[in-house]
């Protein structure tokens, strides 16, 4: 093999050295004096030193380490009380360890550094010279800690490490482009960008604990990177039967704890998801998530479930897998909720429902569409009709300020002319609009708002405001910045007062005062106003975004009381029962909207139905 061409001086390059007096380190009574520090090199590969309060035990340094030299051990904490992080740490196993330092340059933390301290001796009980010196077996073991700390020496920084930082490029519509329409805007990947972003994920499996549902997350996403799609759709239907709809509007906690958003962006988990399931097709979907069936006969146990949101879903496919009748009654004219009825259709199109919901209906569930319990057919009825009945109605309904004026022609509440958009009813739309509100269900109907004033006047005329200020508001931060790309003025830290009128009656704009708090020191909703800070929002049309409502009008008051009903939610067991036998409630009605947490409900109340009919 060549090794180049060579210099004719090359051999009498050493000549230099020759009479040079050598320079001999007697360590540890000498020490080399580097830019003023004593000690080896800097960037020098010694000991290892872990900052345990960083470090997350992601085990990704056991992962690379090319000597098995790393061990991740338990460190007695329990580890589902622990957020973001596995209670686990690494220990180093000197006998194997080769002081790379691949283990530092793959931290996503950044916790893991290497030190410049180069000689490991342990005192023994009589702590003499030679005994110091002399290693036994299981002395090769130490944990990293603050000893060697003192002494720093490689850290990985941005540039060096082996993490790919930053997210596979993923098309969107331009906010030009999309605020014209309700079409779905984010594009989703193409092959080599999801192969790409999958590659990305380092099988921590600290977003399976954060997330509601506790998906395998790891392991679907290794399904995408194997190229194996049935066995990601596969995983995901073994605690998420709404992959479609979740890989669209999850709230995706999971993406707030990656390992990798410690130092880039952290992997696209939903896209991800996304990805898997329409790039599979709906038919293999539908097969896949039907297949589950197959592993139970029929129970001859019949249960109501009431309402066709997340929740209900969830129980209903579940429930269905594990051999019983299911029979859905939902008000509205499709299944889906609040998920089909008050989220537009640029974020999540009817087809993305359709298909979730399609391999529910081949497996059976009896889904009685425009019916209304309560007036339909009553709640006692289903009682006694059926073994078991679960309650997850969700929040169809808005709530209002009632302040001055709020109940004019004029004005309108958000989840209700969401509705009417998705049934495709023509609503008023002025030239302009004031939101009040800062939540998802705010910046949905602005954004809703915003596309039909784009087509009615060409332009986006639209101020949103509400109590909280900024990098306090509720909103996901993508969908208040998607918000501003489409032309939406938003105002936070302001307090609605009144809706004033003019000499004809009309609404001529919003009243506000300065908000300077929110909530009080015991985390309690207590808006604390200065009345003497106000301003002016111009518009013609108001719209009130700042919560919603469920309808209990189908139980009594006897009912309500007995499941636990306080302040509009019901406090239910771990197992989501009730205080009425047989009877379960799940969803948004006990932890708030948010399809995800609503989705594990489902599933948790599917396995308690299960267990009480086994009890039975």
């Amino acid at each position: 093999m060549s090794l180049g061409e060579r210099s004719f001086f090359v051999p009498f390059s050493t000549l230099a050295n020759l009479f040079k007096k050598p320079e001999t380190i007697a360590y540890p009574k000498e020490d080399l004096d580097v830019h003023g520090v004593k000690g080896p090199s800097l960037k020098y590969r010694g000991m290892h030193a872990n900052d345990h309060d960083v470090c997350i035990g992601c085990g990704n340094c056991s992962t690379v380490c090319p000597t098995a030299a790393i061990n991740m051990i338990s460190t007695g904490v329990n580890d589902a009380e622990l957020t973001g992080a596995n209670a686990q740490r690494p220990t180093v196993d000197y006998g194997r360890c080769c002081f790379c330092a691949f283990c530092v340059d793959a931290c996503p933390s950044g916790s893991l550094t290497m030190t410049r301290e180069y000689i490991f001796t342990r005192a023994s009980e009589k702590e003499s010279p030679l005994e110091e010196l002399i290693w036994k077996c299981d002395e090769f073991t130490l944990e990293p800690g603050s000893r060697w700390s003192e002494n720093p020496g490689w850290q990985c920084h941005g540039e060096e490490t082996w993490l790919d930082l930053e997210r596979s490029h993923m098309e969107h519509m331009t906010p030009e482009k999309r605020v014209g329409s309700f079409i779905e805007f984010v594009l989703g990947f193409t092959k080599e960008e999801a192969l790409r972003e999958a590659a990305r994920c380092i099988e921590c499996g600290i977003c399976t604990k954060t997330c509601p549902a506790n998906m395998g997350i790891p392991e679907y996403i290794r399904g995408i990177y194997d190229n194996d799609l049935e066995e990601s759709v596969r995983v995901m239907y073994e605690t998420n039967p709404l992959p479609g709809i979740c890989g669209r509007i999850c709230t995706h906690k999971c993406e707030s704890v990656c390992a990798i958003s410690h130092k880039g962006e952290p992997v696209a988990i939903r896209w991800l998801k996304r990805y898997a399931i329409d790039a599979l097709g709906p038919d293999k979907v539908a097969e896949i998530a039907s297949s589950a069936k197959e592993m139970f006969s029929p129970s001859g146990k019949k249960v109501a479930i009431i309402g066709a949101g997340p929740a209900g879903l969830s129980a209903a496919y579940y429930l269905s897998t594990m051999g019983h009748g299911v029979t859905v009654f939902e008000r509205m004219p499709k299944a889906g909720g609040t998920m089909r009825y008050g989220i537009p259709a640029y974020r999540l199109p009817d087809e993305s429902i359709d298909n979730d919901v399609r391999a529910m209906a081949e497996m059976g569930v009896d889904f009685r569409m425009k019916t209304r319990v309560g007036t339909d057919v009553s709640f006692e009825s289903l009682r006694k009709d059926y073994d078991a009945v679960l309650v997850a109605v969700g929040f169809p309904m808005g709530r209002s300020t009632r302040i001055e004026n709020h109940d004019h022609p004029d004005t309108g509440l958000a989840i209700l002319l969401l509705n009417q958009i998705r049934l495709g009813e023509e609503i008023p739309v002025h030239e302009n609009i004031v939101i009040i509100g800062g939540g998802n269900v705010a910046m949905d109907i602005a954004r809703s708002m915003a596309r039909l004033q784009k087509v009615k006047y060409g332009k986006v005329s639209i101020i949103l405001t509400c109590l909280e200020g900024e990098g306090e508001m509720p909103a996901d931060n993508e969908e208040i910045e998607e918000s501003i790309e489409e032309g939406i003025i938003i105002n936070p830290g302001w307090a609605p007062k009144a809706i004033e009128l003019d000499d004809d009656g009309k609404i001529k704009g919003l009243k506000c005062a300065r908000c300077l708090r929110v909530f009080d020191e015991n985390r309690r909703f207590n808006p604390k106003i200065d009345e003497d800070d106000l301003t002016f929002y111009p518009g013609t049309q108001v719209v009130e975004a700042i919560g919603q409502a469920s309808d209990y009008t189908f139980l009594s008051e006897d009912d309500l009381a007995a499941m636990g009903h306080e302040r509009g939610r019901f406090k239910v067991s771990d197992g989501m029962d009730s205080g009425l036998k047989g009877v379960f409630i799940a969803g948004d009605i006990v932890h708030g909207p948010d399809v995800i947490h609503a989705v594990a409900d489902g599933h948790k109340a599917a396995r308690s139905i299960d267990t009480l009919f086994n009890q039975g």
